[in-house]
């Protein structure tokens, strides 16, 4: 550059240069789109360049980043003129690569070619664009930061989950091989002696009896031990099954305010199978709701709403209980979207812990694991709605942030 500032390596050029220069700076286009952008505004504003390649230096500062294979810093004029921060032409006298600034690290660098010798006025235009782009190449490199910590963080978290869900599929499968079927054959025998015994040994016989209804009573915590590894009917039947299975259960069981008719309905198809670890946490909150609806909210209906898309799971759950205040609930927490006091989804504000509801803490917590949210919509008297949507991954589009969101209507 043959010296001054920026804006005097632009002052002849008018302000239309200036205007697509603050327009691309402000859009909100990110890496690797932004590159293509900075380079096609340089090609625009320069008299002879034919070409430029906008080069971004990696997270871990070793290599530089474009459309094409990543360079190694000090590789080639691009890696050098990056390496030691100077602008390097080359040897064809066809171009240069010029670094791009920020304090004193580079983190890009701008390589451009022209059909015949590079014009020194539009090397002094490069090395001021450069500058200028200086700010915005920087955000998008944290940005790009941010979202790759923030795609890794959620890949272990998918992980995690499916190595979890894959311990408690094979601790509910040996339970019940081998605890659950131990017990039953000990039932049977227990049941074989107590008709085998004669009658003139009362105290022999009353002692069968007590093994034989602990026996029974170990059987059934053991079934509830496997329900609550793994429920057997997601891996028997599929997440739409499981949760119909729920409802009949549901609706058959003891509530408060007399029976409750719970619906089932299932929008969509999926290509494939969801993930194991996605159908147990869908299954988990509807299960959640659906108690919590039945225990708490004086409901008399609960619907259940299953949709599939192309890239997401969404479960919403509705009752038409009393509801409750989401803004009084969220008020006993110091952190919105979790209530300290875990109360019940569909129930009163109870100001203390619930130890009987899971509550929006363990449905929030389900979903955010996976990427997804949670939406409470509640008021006294209208009813409860919760709605759960659950990225697919390896499919996975913007789902608006994985924080929890309620709102009161």
């Amino acid at each position: 550059m043959t010296g001054g500032t920026p804006a005097d390596a632009l002052a002849g050029r008018g302000n239309d240069l200036l205007v697509r220069i603050v327009a691309v700076a402000c859009s909100d286009r990110e890496l690797p789109r932004m590159a293509e952008e900075l380079a096609g505004l340089v090609v625009r504003s320069a008299r002879a360049l034919t070409f430029c390649d906008v080069y971004v230096l990696d997270e871990d500062g070793r290599a530089l980043e474009w459309s094409g294979p990543p360079v190694p810093l000090g590789e080639g004029d691009v890696g050098r003129a990056a390496a030691h921060g100077r602008t390097r032409v080359h040897t064809d006298g066809r171009g240069a690569a010029v670094p791009v600034h920020s304090g004193n690290t580079v983190i890009a660098v701008l390589d451009v070619r022209s059909a015949g010798p590079c014009a020194a006025e539009d090397l002094d235009l490069v090395t001021a664009l450069a500058e200028l782009f200086a700010p915005v190449l920087c955000s998008c490199r944290r940005l790009r930061t941010a979202r790759e910590r923030e795609h890794a963080a959620e890949w272990f978290a998918e992980r995690a989950l499916e190595a979890q869900e894959a311990e408690r599929s094979r601790l509910s499968r040996e339970i019940h091989d081998g605890i659950a079927q131990r017990l039953a054959s000990l039932g049977f025998h227990l049941s074989a002696a107590e008709r085998a015994l004669p009658e003139h040994h009362p105290e022999g016989l009353a002692q069968i009896i007590i093994a034989r209804g602990l026996c029974e009573l170990a059987a059934a915590e053991t079934r509830a031990a496997i329900g609550g590894l793994r429920p057997p009917v997601l891996d028997d039947l599929g997440l739409p099954a499981a949760l119909a299975t729920l409802a009949r259960e549901a609706g058959g069981g003891p509530a408060p305010s007399g029976p409750l008719d719970v619906t089932v309905t299932v929008e969509g198809e999926l290509e494939d199978a969801l993930p194991d670890h996605v159908q147990t946490a869908l299954y988990r909150i509807a299960q959640e709701a659906v108690g919590n609806s039945q225990r708490h909210a004086s409901a008399s209906c609960v619907d259940l709403l299953l949709e599939h898309s192309a890239d997401r799971v969404r479960l919403t759950v509705t009752d038409d209980g009393t509801g409750f205040s989401v803004r009084d609930v969220y008020a006993q927490s110091g952190r919105s979207g979790l209530a300290g006091g875990r109360p019940g989804l569909a129930g009163r504000a109870d100001r203390g812990r619930r130890p009987d509801s899971y509550g929006l803490r363990g449905m929030t917590e389900r979903a955010e694991l996976l990427g997804g949210r949670v939406v409470v919509t509640s008021r006294p008297g209208v009813g409860t709605t919760v709605e759960a949507v659950i990225p697919i991954p390896g499919r996975r589009a913007s789902t608006g942030g994985s924080a929890t969101v309620a709102e009161e209507t």
